[in-house]
């Protein structure tokens, strides 16, 4: 069937190229909008710390047609180890005892490996603008008025932010990211290293009071290390600045024993190390004129909830799905209106995630080691009813518009 316009397509400007903007991209183009994604980076992101997609974020994905290419990619963690100071070991569960996922259905997969499987759904059927960024931006009239940072300016009938909890976008729209940035009381650095500990699809953890350290094997080769500490306050000096980074998270595990002095010696020379404080963004609303945030830009939850990349999607499934029938103010407060108590329920986990993963005092840590002792029941089949707790309404058929 011939697919005839009588007014033009609505243009849309998608920031942001890593999972919620490609999945708002594709969705967009669905319900028959022009779109357009910039992205800062030269290309999609390869490689990248193991994601979880759990609950109602694998309906997205099926409904995208990617769900067997994830399925291939599937990581299926086995074991998660706890260790003591010395080096002990406390406890080994299955991992979805802890992150409340379901076996056999749940999924896990390399960061990459999702951005490219949303990126191949569809780069043929939209414009992606790579190597470039908004430089201003001017709402005004029936439109916005863009520039960009590589030259040159175009107007768009909205601009959808979905760069990540730092967003440029809400910056410039909603105001600094210190009202909407709540930290939860940790610090954390992630980066490769050789795998030279014999690990394969597990992780090891070991503690201290307030300190962590973690190797995550995703098959035999390379681990992903993680070094998370707890801090009063958000040490903001250090965020523009590697090389204080790397100082920080020295000084921190200096003493520390177990396998960490050999992961700080990787730090020193790895060229992906990743830092940034433990936190979410909590907004009153997602959304000014012409302007809406998805995705981490709107409500990072933390990985301590393992839910921010099943929130990207199923948020841009939402956010598209209420712009397919409505214009932008009708369909930002649906948006909203309908998404914002799935939200609200998994950015809620995140207490469970901390008490278990990096206990604060040798109290703390105790009881979490009991509670880990005993721990012998298989995952749950349900998962935690957070994951699942939204319905994605169906499919609106493409109208002229």
């Amino acid at each position: 069937m011939t697919d005839i316009r009588t007014t033009p397509r609505r243009k849309v400007l998608v920031s942001g190229a890593s999972i919620a903007g490609p999945t708002l991209a594709f969705w967009l183009n669905r319900y028959g909008y022009d779109v357009t994604v910039v992205e800062k980076a030269g290309t999609i992101r390869a490689g990248g710390y193991p994601i979880d997609v759990r609950g109602t974020a694998l309906e997205v994905v099926r409904r995208m047609g990617i769900l067997p290419r994830l399925r291939d990619a599937h990581i299926d963690l086995r074991r998660l180890t706890f260790l003591n100071e010395d080096g002990g070991e406390v406890a080994s569960v299955h991992p979805h005892n802890v992150t409340g996922g379901v076996a056999g259905h749940d999924l896990e997969v390399r960061r990459g490996d999702l951005t490219e499987a949303l990126y191949a759904a569809v780069r043929d059927d939209v414009e992606f603008v790579f190597n470039d960024c908004i430089e201003t931006l001017d709402q005004s009239g029936d439109g916005v008025d863009v520039t960009f940072r590589g030259g040159g300016s175009r107007r768009f009938d909205m601009l959808l932010g979905a760069e990540g909890m730092h967003s440029r976008t809400r910056e410039m729209v909603f105001g600094p990211e210190e009202p909407f940035h709540r930290y939860l009381g940790y610090c954390f650095a992630v980066f490769t290293m050789r795998n030279t500990f014999g690990l394969s699809h597990e992780t090891v953890m070991w503690n201290t009071p307030g300190r962590a350290a973690a190797l995550y094997a995703t098959g035999d080769d390379d681990v992903h290390a993680f070094l998370t500490f707890a801090r009063p306050e958000p040490p903001f000096d250090a965020f523009p600045n590697p090389e204080a980074q790397r100082k920080l998270v020295a000084s921190v595990f200096a003493d520390a024993g177990w396998e960490v002095p050999g992961m700080l010696a990787a730090m020193r020379d790895a060229d992906d190390v990743f830092f940034d404080a433990v936190a979410q963004i909590r907004m009153p609303r997602w959304f000014s004129g012409r302007v809406a945030v998805v995705g981490d830009a709107a409500y990072a939850p933390s990985f301590l909830t393992g839910q921010g990349t099943s929130l990207a999607l199923v948020g841009a499934y939402m956010l598209a799905h209420s712009l397919a029938d409505r214009d932008h103010a009708a369909g930002f407060a649906a948006y909203e209106q309908d998404t914002r108590e799935f939200v609200t329920l998994n950015q809620g986990l995140v207490g469970e995630g901390g008490a278990t993963l990096f206990p604060a005092t040798a109290e703390a840590l105790r009881q979490r080691n009991d509670r880990l002792r005993k721990l012998t029941a298989m995952p749950s089949s349900a998962g935690r009813p957070a994951h699942s707790a939204l319905t994605l309404p169906e499919l609106t058929p493409v109208t002229p518009g």
